[in-house]
């Protein structure tokens, strides 16, 4: 009897973890499915516990295939991981900060707030700590600007200012001169982007954009936040300047969108080969995933990257810098989307404009 119930739970945990792993592989573009994504890290684990505890304690056949089924899905599980390690190969090459122009540098720092947290001085502390050019603040509302422009006015002349009550709002500073700045709606109403040209020390003129897609929840497709993503890699791509893409884009780095935007726009993950730099969830260690990201053209260089303390939000900032080479150069050779991706693309997007709603969580921090 004992070990009847006992394979019951274990053939009932296999079939769990292995729609886990599979799900997220039909591309279908539901919250449901896509955040089965989130979690390979945490899924590998548990797999690779659990079938190596059913392969020693098996006393049937039955739960010993269902130890190797396990192991298999682990196995599976940290293909998807194993190119945010340094054991491979680096997708952006490194420079030394000695090596580098000065003129040619540039450094970014990207911060989701989280609107309703009023630790503003755990930011502008970091913001002391880390010196950057850029600072991207994300979910910001009138306090927060409010707060920035009190705090970093006369350290920072140039502002692209879009304060928002629906946990949407962006606010841009520089110390570098901007230039043909736009504030856009990409997609869904309500959700702000921003675009800018930024004017290094050696006059070389580079192109940002700023994003925080929706996020995805289980009872809503993820339509929104895909075609945010694959639009501004479909403008991207085909750029005269060299350009960065950043932002919490609501997506790991792993995941189909994310690949998909790669493939579209050419640009590189600086995080492949060198680590995760999970940025979310703030507070609870188990169930962090790399939300906040940075993408750049292949002229670049990584100097440095870095996680930040904790701010007072459930994501923590990250610190980027840069330094633009006069020749694209990566270690790891980008496949590039096929046409009919691209088309399939293109259709998703136009659906997508078309459709009124309102953007996902507007509400989730206004009574906090």
């Amino acid at each position: 009897m004992q070990q009847g119930f006992g394979a019951i739970v274990v053939w009932g945990l296999t079939l769990a973890l292995v729609l886990a792993t599979l799900l997220p592989l039909t591309k279908l573009p539901f919250g449901a499915i896509r955040g089965l994504a989130f979690p390979r890290l945490q899924f590998a684990c548990v797999t690779l516990v659990l079938g190596v505890g059913v392969l020693i304690l098996s006393p049937t056949a039955s739960t010993y295939l269902a130890g190797w089924i396990l192991l298999t899905c682990a196995v599976f599980q940290a293909a998807y991981i194993i190119k945010f390690t340094p054991i491979w190969p680096k997708q952006s090459l490194s420079v030394s900060a000695t090596q580098a122009n000065p003129g040619t540098r540039i450094s970014l720092l990207t911060a989701n707030v989280k609107m309703s947290n009023r630790a503003y001085g755990r930011l502008l502390a970091q913001v002391d700590a880390c010196d950057p050019d850029v600072l991207m603040a994300i979910e910001v509302d009138e306090p927060w600007v409010v707060a920035l422009e009190t705090a970093l006015g006369d350290r920072y002349p140039h502002w692209i200012k879009v304060p928002k009550d629906n946990g949407y709002g962006l606010c841009l500073l520089s110390r570098l001169p901007l230039a043909r700045s736009e504030i856009r709606t990409l997609v869904t109403r309500n959700v702000p982007s921003i675009r800018t040209e930024i004017t290094l020390p050696s006059e070389d003129v580079i192109e940002l954009n700023l994003l925080h897609p929706e996020p995805p929840v289980i009872v809503h497709d993820t339509k929104g936040r895909d075609s945010e993503i694959a639009l501004i890699g479909l403008e991207v791509q085909n750029s005269d300047k060299p350009v960065i893409v950043a932002g919490d884009l609501n997506d790991v780095a792993w995941s189909t969108t994310t690949r998909r935007f790669q493939r579209l726009s050419g640009l590189l993950d600086p995080r492949v080969g060198r680590g995760l730099y999970n940025t979310f969830h703030a507070d609870f260690a188990v169930f962090r995933w790399p939300l906040d990201h940075l993408f750049h053209d292949a002229r670049f260089r990584l100097i440095s990257m870095k996680r930040l303390p904790n701010i007072g939000s459930d994501h923590f900032p990250i610190f980027h810098e840069l330094a633009l080479a006069s020749r694209s150069a990566g270690r790891e050779k980008l496949d590039r989307a096929t046409d009919q991706e691209t088309t399939e693309v293109k259709e998703m997007i136009r659906s997508e404009r078309d459709r009124e709603r309102a953007a996902i969580g507007e509400d989730w921090e206004k009574d906090r």
